[in-house]
């Protein structure tokens, strides 16, 4: 079902509610006419975790796709040996699947609520769910400049396949139920959203961020509380502004990006001609984003599912993606490699960046799925590695089974990923319970 907010009681405040806005909460004082205490302090000074997920469509090679061990004793299976050097941060997830994409069994139906796991409509109809990285983003997002940053390497398809739109092949971020997320298909336009102008908004006011909240708290308040309210608003703003001059004059050590500017130069205006250099433009446009905290969340869509791509950078240029995805060959064992290449690539340059103790890498989740296990359609479980700690909030370096497990739903998943951003959730899709060992 689509995604739905029961967390927050109809009057909006309660016992345990604390002032909250946009990915922070502050604790309230006492007020007479109203029974609400705060939360738990703010942690100041770490890394935000930041949420990415990479997309290749059509699956893997059947007999290729897997992980044994643990730790830097892990094996991986021929797809994913590019991401070895990373293992002791991947966490390798088998069993899980995604209930509604079980019922049309064409591409179109597999992918559309890859997710969201929400129902899509057919007949031509589009009607899916609001993904995950949409729910972060909306959330959370505005505490950056650029809410969410939604890439792709193959252009949307408009047309109905066995009486599914092909929209749902091609867009995995949905903003709405009917609304999916815009693509960005053209590196200079994502770099130009990025940096086209100097408005950084990283070190936003906490007070900022809850405005709208005590907005409407002011209005369910006695008037001597709405004073008290504006002294301890105030109180908040005059701490905020001592600690930013500290930090300006190297008296207190708190969290910058350790980028202010990009470091490499704008791409060329166009889409590259050779898909090799197109997604690697947007494999460092993404981290590029993530290292000047222009945005938190992102997803890359490498290709279409259903895909219509040809790979003459790897000598395969006589079948395109989606006809090669059902010969389980050697030249289909190339292009999945290939595909991980571009994740591991962004996992090495976000694991050279330091942020205090950890690195981007350590501070980051990276989702790398596919909306089948092979180009066979079969769906019944879906190929899924993590890379990444999630600000040290994630157990890496493991293998986890939930074949023949009572919950292995796709959806309880993204509840316990949303956890670590602190939106936490009472239900997503079609989950109302968190993924066991996550």
């Amino acid at each position: 079902m689509p995604y739905v907010d029961r967390s927050i009681p109809s009057d909006g405040f309660t016992r345990r509610t604390m002032l909250r806005g946009l990915g922070v909460s502050m604790a309230l004082p006492w007020f007479e006419s109203l029974r609400a205490w705060g939360g738990e302090p703010i942690r100041t000074g770490q890394a935000p975790v930041r949420f990415a997920c990479f997309f290749a469509g059509n699956g893997f090679h059947s007999k290729e796709w897997w992980a044994k061990g643990a730790g830097n004793a892990m094996t991986l299976g021929k797809v994913l040996e590019p991401l070895a050097p990373h293992r002791e941060k991947l966490l390798f997830i088998s069993g899980l699947y995604n209930e509604q994409a079980t019922k049309g069994n064409i591409h179109s139906s597999q992918t559309g609520n890859l997710l969201s796991g929400a129902p899509l409509a057919s007949g031509g109809a589009i009607l899916s769910g609001t993904s995950v990285d949409q729910v972060l983003a909306q959330r959370i997002g505005r505490l950056t400049k650029v809410p969410s940053l939604v890439l792709a390497c193959e252009p949307s398809m408009a047309a109905v396949h066995k009486n599914y739109s092909m929209l749902y092949s091609s867009h995995i971020s949905w903003s709405s139920p009917t609304s999916p997320t815009p693509l960005e298909l053209y590196p200079a336009l994502a770099f130009d959203r990025l940096f086209k102008d100097d408005d950084q908004q990283s070190d936003r006011s906490v007070l900022d961020a809850v405005r709208a909240e005590a907005g409407s708290l002011r209005a369910k308040i006695s008037r001597s509380d709405r004073v008290k309210l504006d002294e301890y608003l105030n109180s908040v703003r005059e701490v905020e502004q001592r600690i930013e001059r500290a930090g300006k004059d190297q008296e207190l050590q708190g969290w910058r990006p350790t980028l202010a500017a990009p470091n490499i130069p704008r791409p060329p205006d166009g889409v590259p001609q050779n898909i090799a250099e197109h997604m690697r433009l947007m494999c460092d446009i993404l981290v590029l984003a993530f290292q000047t905290d222009t945005t938190r969340f992102c997803t890359l869509k490498l290709n279409n599912d259903h895909s219509s791509l040809r790979f003459s950078n790897l000598g395969i240029d006589y079948m395109i993606h989606h006809l090669l995805s059902h010969t389980d060959s050697a030249d289909w064992l190339k292009v999945n490699r290939f595909f991980v290449e571009q994740v591991a690539y962004v996992a090495r340059k976000l694991d050279a960046i330091q942020e205090g103790e950890r690195t981007a890498l350590d501070n980051s989740m990276l989702l790398f799925c596919s909306s089948m296990m092979s180009g066979g359609h079969d769906n019944s479980q879906l190929p899924l590695v993590i890379l990444g700690k999630g600000g040290g909030q994630l157990e890496s370096g493991r293998v986890l089974d939930y074949r023949g497990k009572s919950n292995r739903k796709m959806c309880s998943l993204y509840l316990s990923l949303m956890d670590k951003f602190g939106v936490k959730l009472p239900e997503f899709g079609d989950s109302r319970e968190r993924l066991a060992g996550i």
